[in-house]
């Protein structure tokens, strides 16, 4: 068997106060892969991140294990960092030069031959679609081009791991689709990812693997498409009309639908799309969409709808 690129094994992170970050959750992550971690904000997805490139160590105890490329990031940081590349959820990049001098100075940080590393700007800025702009100010970009940069920079160093932080976050559809055509350019070539997103459409189109957090511990893990054929029922008829919902909830027939109701909307689920097709044939038009269930609902089933505090 090829072994793991990660190997993350019960590990525990806490933070002053006893705040309880990552609680025992274990991992691995297989070559060539993209693998997602999912979670609302404080479930310790970027705390496990930044475990594994060493910007935050593990608790000693209890016995914990990580490994990157066979590595312990507390004790191999650099071998590490040389055969991967990250892109943190902020744009650190200098504003201060354009676009070939922020990924130079990065270069040199790598210690690349300088034509190496002309030659390698171009072509990671052509495939990224940002050769137009390479003696651009950092100033004069966009929001999406910055975050193509940063991936850029990110793959400098042909790096075999990326690790990826919430990489689209605001960015327009077009440019969400264009790294998304990216990132599974480069996993066919052999590149490991890991990814943590907010966005579960970002989850379900590229990850091989996810595994959904709560309160630092793992709930659910599996391929997207397997989690949602496993884990909630096929259809779902939201309804946003609450005066309406009575009469329709009095119409279900025993056994047959899950019902989930919030202040705001009612929503049920079923195995049968008839069934909720001849609820929804009751409503007037608008106030009301039937649908098939996405990976977002298995997150929701999984994490709970209402927010912690601090959210």
């Amino acid at each position: 068997m090829t072994e793991p690129v990660i190997v993350f094994d019960k590990v525990h992170k806490s933070y002053r106060g006893g705040l309880k970050a990552v609680d025992g959750a274990s991992f691995d992550v297989a070559p060539s892969m993209c693998f997602g971690l999912l979670g609302r904000n404080g479930a310790g997805k970027s705390t496990i991140m930044r475990i594994l490139y060493h910007k935050a160590e593990r608790d000693p105890n209890p016995p914990s294990r990580v490994s990157v490329f066979g590595f312990d990031p507390v004790r191999d940081e650099l071998a590490i960092k040389c055969r991967s590349g990250v892109v943190p959820q902020e744009d650190n990049l200098d504003e201060e030069l354009d676009v070939t001098q922020n990924l130079s100075v990065f270069a040199r940080l790598h210690g690349m031959p300088r034509r190496q590393t002309e030659a390698r700007i171009a072509e990671l800025l052509d495939f990224m679609e940002l050769g137009e702009k390479r003696r651009a100010s950092v100033r004069e970009l966009s929001g999406g081009m910055k975050r193509r940069l940063v991936i850029v920079r990110a793959l400098l160093n042909r790096p075999r791991l990326l690790i990826l932080d919430e990489p689209t976050t605001g960015l327009d559809p077009q440019v969400r689709h264009i790294i998304w055509d990216k990132l599974r350019q480069l996993k066919r070539e052999g590149l490991t990812i890991v990814l943590t997103t907010h966005y579960m459409d970002e989850a379900f189109q590229l990850c091989d693997d996810t595994l959904i957090l709560e309160k630092g511990k793992a709930v659910l893990r599996g391929h997207p498409k397997q989690l949602v054929e496993r884990h909630i029922e096929p259809f779902v008829l939201e309804l946003t009309q609450l005066d309406l919902a009575p009469r329709l909830l009095g119409s279900l027939p025993a056994g047959r639908a899950r019902v989930e109701q919030s202040d705001e909307s009612v929503r049920i689920y079923a195995d049968d799309y008839a069934s909720l097709q001849r609820l929804a044939d009751e409503l007037p038009p608008g106030n009301h969409h039937l649908r098939p269930c996405t990976l977002e609902d298995v997150f929701l089933k999984a994490t709970g709808r209402r927010l912690d505090a601090g959210q």
